[in-house]
């Protein structure tokens, strides 16, 4: 019979010991075969089950989870309205996942503030205990007998507890200082965010716009192509031309179409970075503004050493580093306050009733044990005390050199982050002056190229002139109007850059 216990147990402990490492089979059982995991009714992947390898030769695909087969599309747009980049940045800052998780990051910033703030309360536990107990005990007795006694009991207990730190030195002070500097760090991070937003919106709408405008002047290159391919046709046809120069006029023509291609899957591109821009569905229809007629000048570019040094004290990133060494310092008032006695009143009241005989309530977490019960009685305790930490094998004095450390970091920090602004801003400034500049060069590029092609054209047509000077001035005069646009769009994307750089974006601003 031993024998058997031994062996049951035997056989229980090695089932307990393989419980672990038999979870392997939830893995993909080969490495050359593709997973075939069991699926609940709906198609989503049933968690825990024995995973099977399918078939060789079969598909990595999944199978397909219906529950998942949906799409947000985002906020309602009006059908056949005209959207500007500061309609699509309202859209975008509701729109936008990323502006609802940063408000969702303040809001836990500033509900840890209250947190902190609860340490000047009192905290105030209750407890309510039953029990059963019993007991039995053997005494010898008369002629070496024993005699066997039971007992046994009911009960239950309660209790309510209190304690208060009173003084502490300010160490709960520095540390709402430190929650509400945090607090000022995730507000100024959420007002970054939309300043991101928008200027990735403002990005992606010049973009788009240049895309389109890029295919728009394609197509008119294409319509040049065939004027020019159509002219000289007809001096073939006359006996003027060579094929020679037909079939130059023909490639033109072809390449003129590749051109057209290509810019208008750059357009459905651009088109769809912007809806992801904002957020919306790629599905999603919008009409965007066309900002072809903009202009820019060099007038409006401005000194840059002011716009630095108010830049300085209004950039997000810098604030934020400011209100991160304020914090750090404050949590290193925190740390060394803990090297202070603390003064604190504790208190507990309970009452027992029945026959237990319990004499204390051990602490639960942080709450206070009870003590001194007594059957059938209510008790209560006060007590008023000081609180001197003596020795802890330096966790104190490690901890006050990290924040310390913290808080000299923290300072680093700042002095780094405005000098990279600084730089940030000539660079874009630098940006935005080579592009007005560019732009004004392109546009001026445009009107000589378009004489040339002008010119070119007629003298074909009239025999005084050769295919190869018209598609050239073709091509030149496309080249010409796509630097143009390009440098539009770099104007617009640099001011809008500027603008982050100084912490003053606003889409109603004319950058």
């Amino acid at each position: 019979m031993r024998a058997l216990n031994r062996l049951a147990a035997l056989a229980i402990v090695g089932a307990l010991s393989g419980c672990a490492s038999s979870a392997v089979d939830l893995a993909p059982p080969r490495p050359d075969r593709p997973w075939a995991p069991q699926t609940r009714p709906n198609g989503e992947i049933a968690p825990g089950a024995k995973a099977n390898s399918a078939p060789a030769g079969s598909s990595y695909a999944l199978p397909v989870n219906a529950d998942l087969k949906t799409l947000d599309r985002g906020p309602g747009l009006e059908r056949g309205r005209i959207y500007g980049l500061a309609d699509l940045v309202d859209v975008a800052q509701s729109a936008n996942p990323t502006t609802r998780m940063a408000w969702n990051r303040a809001k836990d910033a500033a509900l840890a503030v209250g947190i902190a703030r609860s340490a000047y309360l009192p905290r105030l536990t209750a407890s309510v205990a039953g029990g059963y107990r019993r007991s039995k005990s053997d005494s010898p007795g008369p002629l070496d007998t024993s005699v066997e006694t039971k007992n046994s009991a009911r009960g239950g207990v309660g209790s309510v507890s209190l304690e208060w730190l009173l003084f502490d030195f300010g160490q709960r002070a520095a540390v709402i200082e430190a929650a509400e500097q945090g607090a000022v760090v995730s507000n100024i991070a959420f007002t970054a965010e939309h300043q991101r937003v928008i200027h990735e919106v403002a990005l992606a709408f010049y973009a788009y716009n240049a895309a389109r405008a890029r295919a728009r002047y394609a197509t008119e290159s294409l319509n040049n192509a065939r004027a020019v391919e159509i002219a000289a046709e007809s001096r073939l046809s006359r006996g003027v031309g060579t094929i020679v120069d037909a079939a130059q006029a023909r490639q033109a023509t072809a390449q003129a179409k590749l051109t057209k291609v290509q810019a208008d899957g750059a357009t459905k591109d651009g088109y769809l970075a912007l809806l992801s821009a904002v957020g919306l569905s790629p599905l999603t229809e919008v009409v965007v503004s066309d900002i072809s007629g903009r202009r820019v000048f060099k007038s409006g570019l401005r000194p840059i050493e002011t716009a630095i040094m108010d830049a300085l004290g209004r950039r997000p990133d810098v604030l934020a580093a400011y209100a991160a060494a304020k914090a750090s310092d404050a949590g290193m008032r925190a740390a060394a306050a803990d090297f202070l006695p603390k003064a604190f009143i504790a208190g507990t009241g309970s009452y027992a009733a029945g026959r237990l005989g319990a004499t204390a309530i051990p602490s639960i977490g942080e709450e206070l044990p009870t003590v001194n019960l007594s059957s059938r009685n209510a008790s209560a305790t006060v007590l008023a005390g000081v609180r001197m930490p003596l020795y802890d094998a330096g966790v104190r004095a490690a901890a006050l050199k990290q924040a310390q450390t913290r808080a000299e970091t923290a300072a680093l920090v700042l002095t780094r982050t405005k000098e990279e602004a600084a730089r940030q801003i000539a660079a874009a400034d630098n940006s935005l002056r080579s592009a007005v500049f560019a732009y004004e060069a392109a546009s001026a590029l445009v009107s000589a190229a378009q004489t040339t092609f002008d010119a070119a054209l007629v003298a074909y047509r009239n025999g005084v002139g050769s295919v190869t000077a018209a598609t050239l001035a073709e091509t030149g005069l496309l080249q010409a109007k796509i630097a143009r646009v390009e440098a539009l769009s770099a104007s617009l994307s640099s001011a809008a850059t500027l603008a982050l750089a100084i912490g003053a974006i606003d889409p109603q601003a004319a950058f």
